[in-house]
């Protein structure tokens, strides 16, 4: 049995996994707000009723929203600021009473979708979180590409390329830095997009629902966020070159992201043909918590 835990900034849920894949109990709890201690024994007591509810013991994967530093083996980049410089693995580890294994969430998003999900079977995938933040992760053959750094993946935080007109000025990242993708591919990078150019202040599902009724200002906002996505993910192809690029987060659930988007990559990609597949995630949000427990191999 294969357990996963999705440690998020809102929600910590459990899933645990036949060998088959098959969910044999799902739980959820919600994250206590900055404080470790609690987050730690909240994870325990998850395990601990899974365990007995199901009567045996499983291997334990853990998502989180960050990564552990191959320096230090500290908690690094986490939007959950309370996990940052903390020996989360030694900890879960001792809490636990077994060894646990540790990835980034979206790293966990990629596994689950690469195992069984919309790219199952794929030699090389690149999963894409498009929601409240942006976030990347690559398996190779069935195994979560960490990386010298522990940043493979780490999209988000690369600058949009060729920005020009309505692009700038370059906004500003939480990160420090100014014109990452994540400030124009987020949910609220659209939203911000569309109040700059057209003074509406519109959240993403509204921004959605008014192109689709035929409102112009917001299918531009639609059409030059598109655009930005298709140079963006040009640029993974261009290194990478995915077998498929699978979406997820709250935007990926925009139908005409894969109909328009390859089409529009097409020219900023150094290839002839671009065979490379853009598909939307199979398992949703339940990707991350499967992406967790599939981290132990069979």
């Amino acid at each position: 049995m294969r357990i996963g835990i999705d440690l998020g900034g809102t929600k910590i849920e459990i899933i645990a996994l036949s060998e088959g894949g098959q969910t044999l109990a799902r739980r959820r709890v919600a994250t206590p707000q900055g404080d470790y201690a609690a987050t730690l024994a909240a994870v325990g007591g998850l395990v601990a009723a899974v365990e007995g509810e199901l009567g045996r013991r499983g291997t334990v994967g853990v998502g989180m929203p960050g990564a552990l530093s191959k320096a230090s083996g500290l908690v690094k980049n986490a939007n959950s600021t309370c996990l940052i410089g903390r020996p989360l693995l030694a900890d879960l580890q001792q809490q636990l009473g077994r060894d646990v294994r540790v990835a980034n969430d979206a790293n966990c998003f990629a596994l689950s979708e690469a195992v069984d999900g919309a790219a199952a079977g794929a030699g090389v995938v690149f999963g894409v979180i498009i929601g409240t933040g942006v976030g990347g992760g690559i398996v190779v053959h069935g195994r979560v590409l960490d990386g010298a750094n522990a940043i493979a993946g780490e999209w988000g935080h690369n600058p949009l390329p060729l920005p020009s007109g309505a692009d700038l000025p370059l906004p500003a990242c939480y990160c420090g830095r100014a014109g990452c993708v994540e400030t124009y591919l987020s949910g609220p990078g659209l939203a911000r997009d569309h109040a700059q150019a057209s003074g509406a202040a519109l959240t993403p599902e509204a921004i959605v629902a008014a192109a689709a009724a035929g409102d112009t200002p917001c299918e531009a906002s639609l059409q030059r966020y598109e655009a930005r996505l298709a140079r963006a993910l040009a640029g993974v192809i261009n290194l990478l070159d995915p077998d498929v690029i699978v979406l997820g987060g709250g935007l990926s659930n925009l139908g005409r992201l894969y109909e328009r988007v390859p089409g529009l990559w097409q020219p900023h990609v150094f290839s002839d043909r671009v065979l490379t597949r853009l598909v939307k995630a199979a398992h949703g949000d339940s990707s991350g918590v499967r992406g967790a427990a599939w981290l132990w191999p069979a």
